[in-house]
């Protein structure tokens, strides 16, 4: 689903002029979103991540950067960060410099279904709340494919709908109303936040993902569910 079903533009143009609107307040309303879990979600990821002792990493839909910056603490690693907006990465490199870390991540400006990397440039690519963004998922996932080394990992943080339904009833009154509430009063582009409730209730979760995931030719997928299953990491290897 595109944010705005009524206008002609690609998703992708939509999705990149979405997150220059909202980067300004991004940050702080993630953390109201997810009752500040997303700082224990990065670190989870950067645990999985960190066992493989990557050496060279690529951070799809890295955003402001706080993925990347989580991934720098892994020793000897490597880091780019790329996004399809620039705002959002103005950001990210203002905390890369903060933190004296330009030496080990640099920001991009790309294109996840179109990356300018060789075939088997990456030993980890992670992906944190940015596949249900994508225009072309498959095409997003193989260019993710492509550019991982054999036996390297993809580790994607994504939204995800509660089995239990019990949960999933109080996911959804929850996700529909304080989402856009939230939108609603703190953000400049109030359709934003719709668009990420919706698409998180849609794209999908669980079963669904890891058989896209197989289709597209991983192997040894793993979920890891999270919150009650409001979110999932999914774990993925390439293999020949």
């Amino acid at each position: 689903m595109k944010p705005n079903q009524q206008l002609e533009t690609s998703k992708k143009n939509q999705i990149q002029n979405m997150f220059n609107a909202i980067s300004i307040e991004y940050d702080f309303l993630n953390k109201l979103i997810t009752f500040g879990n997303d700082i224990k979600w990065r670190k989870k990821v950067y645990t999985i991540a960190k066992e493989n002792s990557p050496k060279n990493i690529l951070d799809i839909a890295t955003g402001t950067g706080d993925i990347a910056l989580e991934l720098a603490n892994i020793e000897g690693a490597k880091i780019i960060g790329l996004d399809i907006s620039e705002k959002m990465l103005e950001i990210g490199k203002k905390k890369i410099t903060n933190q004296n870390l330009s030496d080990k991540i640099d920001l991009a400006l790309g294109d996840a279904e179109n990356l300018s990397y060789s075939n088997g440039s990456f030993d980890i690519i992670t992906i944190g709340f940015g596949v249900r963004n994508f225009q072309n998922l498959i095409k997003g996932l193989n260019e993710s494919k492509r550019v991982l080394k054999e036996n390297g990992k993809l580790i994607i943080l994504e939204s995800s709908v509660p089995k239990n339904y019990i949960i999933k009833f109080f996911y959804l009154l929850l996700s529909r109303a304080y989402v856009p509430f939230l939108g609603l009063v703190f953000s400049k582009d109030k359709s934003a936040y719709r668009y990420l409730q919706k698409s998180a209730e849609t794209f999908p979760s669980g079963h669904a993902f890891v058989e896209i995931l197989k289709n597209c030719g991983f192997k040894n997928i793993l979920t890891q569910r999270q919150m009650f299953g409001a979110v999932s990491i999914y774990i993925a290897e390439k293999q020949s």
